[in-house]
């Protein structure tokens, strides 16, 4: 939905509660993945500051790839980004979804 919209905001809540801009989010050579980045540009692309366009090409990111953490967010939070435990959290989620 926001993605229609011309005005982006000029900032929104990260995922540990900070008010994140454009110039705070991971720079966009990054290539350590940590959980918190990861979990900013969600927060980034959710909150409207960015496209999910924007940030697969800024990050040089798969659609799939932005998706898959988007996802992991929505099922587990920030702790479903961890790469070690990934598959922990997908069989959790599977699990759920029987019952």
């Amino acid at each position: 939905m926001l993605e229609n919209q011309k005005i982006r905001p000029a900032q929104v809540i990260g995922p540990l509660g900070e008010p994140l801009t454009i110039e705070s989010l991971p720079p966009a050579n990054t290539n350590r993945w940590v959980v918190r980045r990861k979990a900013e540009v969600v927060a980034a692309v959710a909150g409207g500051l960015l496209s999910v366009d924007e940030a697969c090409q800024r990050y040089s990111l798969s659609l799939e790839e932005f998706t898959s953490w988007q996802r992991a967010v929505e099922r587990s939070g920030m702790p479903g980004l961890r790469v070690t435990r990934i598959k922990h959290y997908r069989d959790v989620y599977e699990r759920q979804q029987r019952y």
